[in-house]
């Protein structure tokens, strides 16, 4: 009992770190696009703010149960993915609930938030909510392709769907990542995250500058303040886990931090070179180059 408690801590512990990272990551990416259009843009402090003022509001409006569920799913699409991902390689309190096979758990938590938020979205009334959710599940289908492609090879190169153990074959030196180890598998992955983080090129759902609406718009008070929280945890877990996979890893907090950094500002940097896709142009380069060098990133190990 005393151990399950302190993991269980410990656990807790990991996700106040990995929340609050998160949160300083996006004020400061957020700052690096502003200073890049000739902004100043936002304190770095303001993700707090924000956070603490949305939990604070209460809305009168009413819709359907499942409208309210689905930040709440998009929510545990987040927390489920830190859950399950081991965070410090070799820390006897950081591994969180990983365990072998959990790579595979973990593919099934990206597309979890994603599901929860169509069918809230659904239940909304919003006339062009149908545009959103056909544009959010056709692009998020696309970019596990490559992905799912990429683990393959990797699960086929390293025999194993433990997240743990793939880390432990990349240590003792930067030779031994998976980026020079397996360069196609790498190389799709690192496309597909290009969507996952969903920066422009790949920003249909939300779609600045096009239509006002959508989930910030749509949803309000603290269930923006959950959908808020999700986004400061997913985007940490999520370049957590391609650190893991294809980066070697983390040892310590402070290695996580520069590596999720590098692996987050890669998607802010095309972000800011690229103009937004069309659905279809999005849809057909997923699974043009990405998909073709996943495919040979198999090949290559069979």
């Amino acid at each position: 009992m005393d151990y399950s408690l302190s993991r269980f801590l410990y656990t807790l512990l990991g996700l106040f770190i990995v929340m609050n990272w998160g949160m300083l990551m996006s004020s400061t990416m957020r700052r690096i696009i502003a200073r890049v259009s000739g902004r100043i843009g936002i304190p770095w402090y303001q993700p707090w703010i924000d956070l603490i003022k949305l939990y604070s509001l209460r809305s009168q409006i009413t819709h359907g149960t499942m409208f309210y569920l689905g930040p709440v799913f998009r929510l545990m699409g987040g927390v489920g993915l830190f859950l399950f991902m081991p965070m410090i390689y070799g820390s006897a309190y950081f591994m969180n609930y990983s365990f072998s096979g959990d790579l595979i758990l973990i593919l099934y938590f990206q597309f979890f938030g994603m599901l929860g938020m169509a069918l809230g979205a659904g239940e909304g009334g919003q006339p062009y909510s149908a545009i959103g959710i056909s544009r959010g599940l056709s692009q998020f289908t696309t970019i596990e392709v490559p992905m799912t492609l990429a683990v393959i090879s990797l699960a086929i190169q390293y025999d194993t769907l433990s997240i743990t153990e793939i880390v432990k074959a990349q240590q003792g030196s930067i030779a031994n990542w998976t980026l020079f180890t397996n360069p196609f598998a790498t190389i799709a992955a690192m496309l597909s995250l290009l969507g996952a983080f969903g920066h422009s090129p790949f920003n249909l759902v939300k779609a600045p500058n096009e239509i006002p609406i959508g989930p910030p718009t749509e949803y309000h008070g603290t269930f923006l303040g959950v959908l808020r929280t999700n986004g400061a945890i997913l985007h940490v877990t999520e370049a957590a886990l391609f650190m893991n996979l294809f980066f070697g890893g983390a040892t310590s907090w402070l290695e996580l931090i520069l590596k999720t950094f590098v692996i987050y500002f890669w998607s802010v940097f095309v972000g800011v070179v690229f103009p937004r896709f069309r659905i279809e142009q999005s849809v057909r380069w997923f699974l043009k180059w990405p998909t073709l060098i996943g495919i040979i990133s198999i090949l290559i190990w069979m």
